[in-house]
């Protein structure tokens, strides 16, 4: 955008960029033209299938691309009505054209959904841009000397004549020493940006301008019982269950047996008892491989209706795979459960599924990971608690067998939460948790956590939300489901949902044993009674940072000392190698992320 260059020219590299991501529309492709402007569009057909409904959209002097879905439009667009706003679709799309015709950049404040959309007013010359609040879609761009290229994907920006392959070393220390692949607005790449999650943009006459349009706030507690809160938390979850089950293609779920994905499918088959439904499942037989279908089973045994569909991916399924979803992925994947989404998204696509819904999001803002017990004791602790931070670390280590020593360091653990800021707490672990592999030491460490938060609890998931854990999880759920042009949605990712659990205490959202109290109880006699009592977090465990690097992904490893990039401390990188070679696993996950690191550079 803002180009001097030929219309021709700028619709030709266009044209080219939707090549590159055709897999994310496959159902059409657009392009508008107009004043050194162009915006082309590649459709996944969700909502009002009809040609009409394409994009790039354009109503009066706007021009819109998106990429996305606005769950509550339906309700938006009875009112826009009731403001003499006149539709000719039934696209989601339309309705925001419309809302921001009506309310400008304060329409995105009444969506709820995700989205990544580009407006460009040719009347005022003025573009305004938009990402939802917790970035589930992407928007990366490239801005030099008065020009805007942005896209869904940075491969695609890597045409464009803007493009410059310089890396962003703090993003690659976070890489390695953190797990991180997303932070707030930097990539991988020094030229390439993100639009925060929450974030508007607006180009105009050559400038940039970027503002917050929304974040957690307000962590004043309910004023109600915790019986009234489960209720108003059910129904808030029902809510968006219906909203996120809008569509005019079929929509399936993700079902690992946890918690969160159960919840979702038993909520749909509690609301549509009578409807067939589909689901889908990745599992791992072998020894110390995690295999969840007991618990599947559980919700199938409850639910009739459910139709399950299974993969077991094998190590050479996982060694012919792994170029394609890595360079879906984008970036170097920073650990290896991102190739079982991707054989859990190849599934759902040969079942002829274009709408899927997923877990991600419940973990973070209602303390399903077991880091959260740190700060829950720390807080005990601060406040004299003794016996009760105690009890909790006794029951919790009890609960996932722990010895007295690893007790012992929980138990430090907790009282270093108590006493420290998280930005201090996260700088041990970026200095000490694994050896510094790159040779420049960093005088400040190379990320900024906020302390937002009525408790250390409270500012550690608002933390884990927003720069330390969910950006990259949504980042691989993006690419994954995209690489097989499936929309993927996360309705527990309702900013609804999300703002009335940070009014809850803590001991409502973690309490003795059970992480994710409120959910939990939200969900009794909706979920299987064995998924109600399961108390361990299992994740998205694959065998990859062990068994795979030593055995299919081994490829990853070999010569890796012949392939170190110049800013890499040799000496310890090597020593790292020959120790995970000779038998340790105790810095798998860092040898994983070295390796694939250096593959990805050089691919």
């Amino acid at each position: 955008m803002g180009s001097t260059r030929s219309t021709d020219l700028t619709n030709d590299l266009v044209k080219q960029m939707l090549g590159i991501q055709s897999h994310r529309g496959p159902d059409a492709t657009g392009v508008w033209s107009a004043g050194g402007v162009s915006l082309g569009h590649n459709r996944l057909s969700i909502i009002d299938l009809s040609d009409s409904a394409n994009q790039p959209m354009v109503v009066g002097d706007l021009v819109m691309v998106y990429n996305g879905e606005v769950y509550n439009y339906l309700e938006i667009r009875k009112e826009l009505e009731g403001l003499e706003h006149r539709f000719s679709t039934q696209s989601d799309s339309e309705v925001i054209i419309h809302a921001y015709q009506e309310w400008g950049a304060a329409c995105v404040n009444r969506f709820v959904g995700m989205w990544a959309f580009a407006i460009w007013d040719v009347k005022r010359n003025r573009l305004f841009a938009s990402r939802d609040r917790f970035g589930i879609k992407p928007f990366h761009y490239i801005f030099r000397s008065g020009e805007l290229h942005f896209a869904s994907e940075i491969k695609t920006l890597r045409l464009s004549p803007l493009y410059g392959d310089s890396l962003n070393l703090n993003q690659v220390a976070r890489g390695l020493q953190m797990g991180w692949i997303c932070y707030h607005d930097e990539t991988y790449f020094e030229c390439v940006k993100s639009i925060p999650a929450g974030h508007n943009l607006v180009f105009e006459n050559g400038r940039i301008d970027i503002t917050r349009y929304w974040e957690v706030s307000g962590f004043e507690k309910h004023d109600l019982s915790y019986g009234e809160k489960v209720s108003m938390f059910k129904d808030l979850f029902f809510q968006s269950i219906k909203q996120h089950l809008r569509s005019d293609v079929p929509v399936a779920s993700c079902l690992s047996g946890g918690i969160d994905s159960s919840s979702i499918v038993s909520s749909i088959a509690t609301l549509n008892p009578d409807a067939p439904y589909n689901t889908f499942s990745i599992y791992y037989e072998g020894k110390g491989d995690v295999d969840e279908r007991p618990f599947v089973n559980e919700v199938l045994g409850k639910f009739p209706k459910i139709n399950p569909f299974y993969f077991q991916p094998s190590e050479s399924d996982v060694a012919e795979v792994f170029d394609h979803a890595l360079y879906h992925c984008d970036l170097p994947a920073t650990g290896s459960s991102f190739i079982s989404q991707y054989f859990l998204m190849r599934l759902i696509s040969q079942n002829g599924i274009k709408v899927v819904l997923d877990g991600q999001g419940a973990d973070e803002y209602l303390g399903g990971y077991m880091h959260t017990y740190y700060r829950l004791i720390g807080s005990m602790l601060k406040s004299m608690n003794i016996s009760g931070a105690l009890r909790t670390t006794k029951s919790v280590n009890r609960q996932i067998g722990s010895g007295f020593g690893k007790s012992i360091t929980h138990f430090g653990k907790s009282m270093l939460s108590g006493l420290m800021s998280e930005q201090a707490l996260y700088r041990t672990e970026f200095s000490n948790y694994y050896p510094f592999l790159i040779n420049e030491r960093f005088s400040k460490e190379p990320f900024e956590l906020s302390e937002k938060g009525a408790s250390k609890v409270d500012c550690f998931l608002n933390n884990l939300l927003f720069t330390t854990s969910l950006p990259s999880l949504l980042h691989y759920e993006d690419r994954n489901s995209m690489a097989f042009s499936i929309e993927s949605r996360v309705p527990f990712l309702d900013h609804r949902l999300v703002e009335f659990a940070f009014k809850l205490y803590d001991s409502e959202r973690i309490d003795g044993l059970s992480t994710k109290r409120i959910l939990r109880d939200a969900m009794r006699g909706v979920i299987p009674d064995a998924i109600y009592d399961r108390r361990d977090k299992k994740g998205f465990v694959t065998p990859g940072e062990s068994k795979w690097l030593r055995g299919p992904l081994r490829f990853l490893t070999d010569g890796l000392e012949n392939r170190l990039p110049d800013f890499i401390d040799k000496q310890k990188a090597f020593s790292l190698i020959d120790s995970y070679r000779k038998g340790r696993n105790d810095q798998a996950t860092l040898v994983w992320r070295l390796a694939v690191f250096c593959y990805w550079m050089r691919k």
